[in-house]
C-alpha cells in the first residue's frame, strides 16, 4: 500500500499545469519525485517519521540520561575511540568507548554524588584511532558549544559540554510574530555590527542595533554567521560546528535573548544556514573525521566530488543516512532550540548541480536544469528539508541563494516543486555594479533595467537586493561609496551645499533601492548600514590587512549626527518600508510596466494600485508628463524621494490632486495610452520617484462631514 501510494504521489506533477512547457523534462520530474517518496518513506518505516528523525540531537553528541550522560558519535572509520576532557584530565584511558553495528560509538558517564561527571562549560573532545594507528583529537561532531583560546594565535578550537543550571538558562518570553505578507529583510552580521573595532555581541546587538531595525520599519532580520566557523574571515560560510553558536559574540544563552528580543519587537529571525558544504579544517570541524574511509563511511564524498574546487571546502554525500539525519537534525534544532523563523539556504545553487555552477553561464534553456547534471541527492535532501521545516513550523520562511534560476525551485512539494518559499533574485545587484562601474548615466538602458527586474519565474516568489553583503566585501564597494566615493569623506556635511557628485549619489541611491524594491520581488533585502549609504567597503580581520577590524564594524555616528546626509538616504530607507506596511505593494500580483522610456530616462509601473514614476535623467525634469494607470479618480503624493525631509529639492507639490482622463475605448489596450485605460500628468523632476495613491474619495467625503460637524476623530 505504502509503495502503490508513492508511485502514485510521485507521478502527481503539479508543476506541468503552472509551466507546460515543463513537459518534455516530465521523466525528469516523476524520477526525483520518486526518490523524495522512496527516501521518505523509508525514514518512516526505519525511524518513525521524519520529525522523529530530525531529533538526532537526543541521541547524538552529549546527553543526560539515568544517572548520568551518555554521549554517541557516528564514526565508522574509527578503530578504537575515548572521551576527553577537562573532567578527565585529558586522559580518557577511563573513558573508552564501544561501537555498534552501526558505526556509532557510545559511551555512558555515571553522575558522581548526584551531579554530573562532565561539569556545565567545561572542554571536551573526541579522540579515536585511525586505520594506520593513529590516535586524532576532534571536536565531536553534535556539540552545541565551541570555544578558542583569545591569547593563543592559531589555537585549535575545543568543544565545550553546554548545559547551564536552570538559573542560567534563558527562557523565552515572546511569541513568535505572525508571519508578514511579505518579508522585509534585515540582513546583518553579529560580528562587526559595532561601531568600534571589535568583535560585537548578541547582547549588544539585541539592544543596540534590534530598535533601529524595528525603527526603519523592517520586519524581519537575517543573521549571518551564526554557526561555529573557526576562521573569522570566511563570513561564516566555512562551517566548523554545525550545532554551535558562534563563541565569538556569545553564548548559546545570550543569542536566545537576542533572538526573543527581535520577536518582542514583531521581528522574525531567519538564520543564514550553510548545508552546501563544510570547513576543510580538519582540527576544528566535521572534515576532521574523514580519515580517508569510503563514501559510504564519511560525512562527504571521496575524491574529487568531496571537494569543492573554488571554496576549498568539502561537499557532503546527500544519500548517506547518518549525513540526512545530521543536517536535518540540525534545522530542526535551529529551529526549536533557539526559536527561529526560518533560513536563507546558502549555496543552493552548488548543491543543485554536480558543476556546483562552476564556469557556468545558466542561459535559461531547461535543458540547463534537468539533465545528468543534476544532483538528484542533492535536490531530495533540499525537499526533505522544505518538508521537515514546514510541517515543524508552517509559517517558516525559507529562501534559496540560487543563481541558476531552476525551475520549479519555489512550487510546493505537492506539486513536485523542491518546496522555497523564496529565490534570491540574484541577477538584479550585477546589473546595477555594471551601470555603475561601466556606463554613463546617459547611457542607461530603462528596458534593461525592467527586464532585469521583472525576469522571475511566474508563481515562484522573490527576493529583491540591490545589494547585500556580497557587494561590499574586500575588492568592491557599496552602492553609496561606488557613487560617491572619496566625496563621503568630506562632502556629506549638511552646513555646506552638495556637490553635484553628493548631489547625484544621494538621488540614485535612494531611487536605485527604492526601484529594486518595489519591481523586483515580492520581498526586499537590505544589508546592515547600506540603508543609510554606509561607506567604503568590508574587510574581515586577516593577514592581508595586518588583522585589522577597521572595515569589520558599522560606524552608526554616521546616520546618528544630525548635520551629516547619511540620515537623508536612511529616512528614505524608513519610508520606503513604511509604504509596504501602507499599501502591500510587494505582496501584489499585480505589477504592470507602462512605460520604460530609454529617450525619457522614464520607468512608469502600477503595483498594487500605486503608480510608480522614475526619472533616471541626469537633467530633464518633465512638467505634465502623461502616465498611464488602470483606475480612474483623483491620484495625491503618496513618497516623493525629492522630498526634502530625504535630502531632496522639494520640487514635487504634495498638496495637488491629479485627476485621471480616460483613455481610448474601454476595455481595448490598443487604443489606450501605454495600453492602460486612464492617465494623468505629473512632475518628474531628474533623478526622482514618485508614488500616487488613489483618494478613496467616498472616505474622504465622510471624513470631511465629521470634521464639518465638529468630530476631531477623524482620519483622512
Amino acid at each position: 500500500m505504502l509503495k502503490d501510494t508513492t508511485v502514485e504521489n510521485a507521478e502527481n506533477i503539479g508543476v506541468l499545469n503552472v509551466d507546460p512547457s515543463l513537459e518534455p523534462y516530465k521523466d525528469h520530474f516523476i524520477y526525483r519525485s520518486k526518490r523524495y517518496f522512496e527516501q521518505k518513506a523509508l525514514i518512516e518505516k526505519y525511524e518513525g517519521s521524519l520529525e522523529e528523525f530530525a531529533q538526532g540531537y537526543l541521541k547524538f553528541g552529549f546527553n543526560k540520561e539515568k544517572d548520568g550522560i551518555v554521549y554517541r558519535e557516528w564514526a565508522p572509520a574509527a578503530q578504537e575511540a575515548q572521551l576527553i576532557g577537562d573532567f578527565n584530565g585529558w586522559n580518557g584511558s577511563n573513558h573508552k568507548m564501544e561501537k555498534n553495528e552501526f558505526g556509532v560509538w557510545m559511551l555512558k558517564i555515571p553522575d558522581n554524588g548526584g551531579k554530573p561527571s562532565i561539569p556545565h562549560n567545561s572542554r571536551v573532545k573526541f579522540r579515536f584511532k585511525q586505520s594506520n594507528g593513529t590516535w586524532v583529537d576532534r571536536i565531536p561532531a553534535w556539540i552545541r558549544y565551541a570555544t578558542v583560546d583569545p591569547n593563543q594565535f592559531g589555537a585549535a578550537y575545543d568543544g565545550v559540554y553546554w548545559d547551564p543550571p536552570p538559573s542560567e538558562r534563558y527562557e523565552f518570553k515572546h511569541p513568535r510574530p505572525p508571519k508578514p505578507i511579505s518579508p522585509r529583510i534585515y540582513e546583518a552580521h553579529v560580528g562587526m555590527s559595532c561601531p568600534e573595532p571589535r568583535i560585537s555581541t548578541y547582547r549588544e546587538f539585541a539592544d543596540d542595533v534590534l530598535p533601529r531595525i524595528r525603527a526603519n520599519n523592517y520586519n524581519t532580520v537575517q543573521l549571518m554567521a551564526i554557526m561555529e566557523h573557526s576562521y573569522y574571515a570566511s563570513f561564516g560560510y566555512h562551517v566548523t560546528n554545525f550545532f554551535a553558536v558562534s563563541g565569538r559574540s556569545g553564548t548559546p544563552e545570550d543569542l536566545k535573548y537576542l533572538i526573543d528580543k527581535a520577536h518582542s519587537f514583531g521581528l522574525l529571525v531567519l538564520m543564514d544556514v550553510v548545508h552546501s558544504h563544510a570547513s576543510n579544517n580538519v582540527s576544528d570541524g566535521l572534515s576532521g573525521f574523514d580519515v580517508g574511509q569510503r563514501t559510504q563511511d564519511s560525512y562527504f564524498h571521496t575524491g574529487e566530488r568531496g571537494y569543492h574546487k573554488l571554496w576549498d571546502s568539502r561537499l557532503f554525500n546527500y544519500a548517506n543516512w547518518e549525513v540526512l539525519r545530521f543536517l536535518l537534525s540540525n534545522l530542526r534544532w535551529w529551529l526549536g532550540e533557539f526559536q527561529f523563523d526560518g533560513f536563507r539556504f546558502d549555496g543552493v545553487t552548488s548543491m543543485l548541480y554536480h558543476h556546483h555552477g562552476i564556469n557556468i553561464a545558466f542561459t535559461g534553456n531547461y535543458s540547463e536544469y534537468f539533465s545528468f547534471a543534476t544532483d538528484i541527492d542533492a535536490v531530495v535532501y533540499l525537499m526533505l528539508a522544505n518538508c521537515l521545516v514546514h510541517r515543524l513550523l508552517p509559517d517558516a520562511i525559507t529562501i534559496a541563494e540560487d543563481v541558476s534560476g531552476m525551475p520549479a525551485l519555489c512550487r510546493p512539494l505537492s506539486e513536485c516543486g523542491i518546496g522555497f518559499n523564496y529565490r534570491l533574485a540574484m541577477a538584479i545587484p550585477d546589473k546595477w555594479i555594471d551601470y555603475l562601474k561601466n556606463k554613463e548615466d546617459l547611457d542607461w538602458s530603462m528596458q534593461e533595467i525592467v527586464h532585469t527586474l521583472t525576469n522571475r519565474r511566474y508563481t515562484e516568489k522573490c527576493i529583491a537586493y540591490a545589494e547585500s553583503h556580497d557587494q561590499s566585501i574586500v575588492g568592491d564597494k557599496t552602492i553609496a561609496f561606488s557613487l560617491m566615493d572619496n566625496e563621503m569623506y568630506t562632502g556629506m556635511s549638511d552646513l555646506q551645499p552638495a556637490s553635484p557628485v553628493v548631489d547625484r549619489g544621494i538621488a540614485l541611491h535612494k531611487i536605485i533601492h527604492f526601484l529594486t524594491m518595489a519591481l523586483g520581488g515580492e520581498g526586499y533585502l537590505n544589508f546592515m548600514g547600506n540603508e543609510f549609504g554606509h561607506p567604503e567597503w568590508i574587510d574581515f580581520p586577516r593577514e592581508g590587512n595586518s588583522w585589522s577590524y577597521d572595515k569589520c564594524r558599522r560606524q552608526w555616528s554616521l546616520v546618528d549626527t544630525d548635520h551629516l546626509r547619511y540620515k537623508y538616504m536612511n529616512e528614505f530607507n524608513r519610508a520606503m518600508n513604511l509604504l509596504d506596511d501602507r499599501f502591500s505593494f510587494l505582496a501584489s500580483a499585480k505589477q504592470i510596466v507602462s512605460n520604460a522610456s530609454d529617450l525619457d530616462k522614464v520607468i512608469v509601473f502600477e503595483r498594487g494600485d500605486l503608480v510608480f514614476v522614475f526619472n533616471f535623467h541626469p537633467e530633464k525634469t518633465y512638467h505634465g508628463y502623461k502616465v498611464g494607470c488602470d483606475l480612474p479618480g483623483k491620484y495625491r503624493v503618496a513618497l516623493d524621494s525629492d522630498a526634502f525631509e530625504f535630502g531632496g529639492h522639494g520640487r514635487v507639490g504634495h498638496n495637488v490632486d491629479h485627476f485621471t482622463s480616460p483613455e481610448g475605448i474601454p476595455g481595448v489596450a490598443e487604443t489606450n495610452f501605454n495600453n492602460r485605460p486612464n492617465s494623468f500628468r505629473v512632475l518628474a523632476p531628474a533623478r526622482t520617484s514618485v508614488v500616487y495613491y488613489k483618494v478613496d474619495e467616498n472616505a474622504e467625503r465622510k471624513s470631511e462631514e465629521k470634521a464639518a460637524a465638529g468630530d476631531t476623530n477623524t482620519e483622512v
